[in-house]
């Protein structure tokens, strides 16, 4: 997510996921003569060990900050991940699929 919003305190590693983004826009326009897609996925806070050994307020003000009012799961990640793999996807190429909850901010 912080490729695409920023964040204070984070410069070197939003600069880092924004060059993704472009990288991803990139690839998808340089390869698609040859028919490879290529996609990216932003996952937004999700329930994972590494978050889950988070502060409690910590996670709290992340959830207060997704719309949805709730952290993500690894399978809903997974089911966008799968669904960009699979045939469904044949004309989506270059873009950035958030799986975020809404949680832009």
């Amino acid at each position: 997510m912080v490729g695409a919003t920023g964040s204070a305190g984070q410069t070197n590693y939003a600069s880092a996921k924004a060059g993704l983004i472009g990288f991803t826009k990139s690839a998808a326009k340089e390869l698609a003569g040859r028919q490879i897609r290529v996609n990216a996925v932003a996952p937004g806070f999700i329930e994972t060990d590494m978050t889950h050994v988070l502060p409690e307020k910590i996670r709290d003000s992340f959830v207060a900050l997704t719309p949805l009012g709730r952290p993500g799961t690894t399978q809903e990640v997974a089911n966008v991940v799968f669904f960009l793999a699979s045939e469904e996807s044949s004309y989506i190429t270059g873009q950035v699929i958030h799986v975020n909850g809404g949680m832009y901010a």
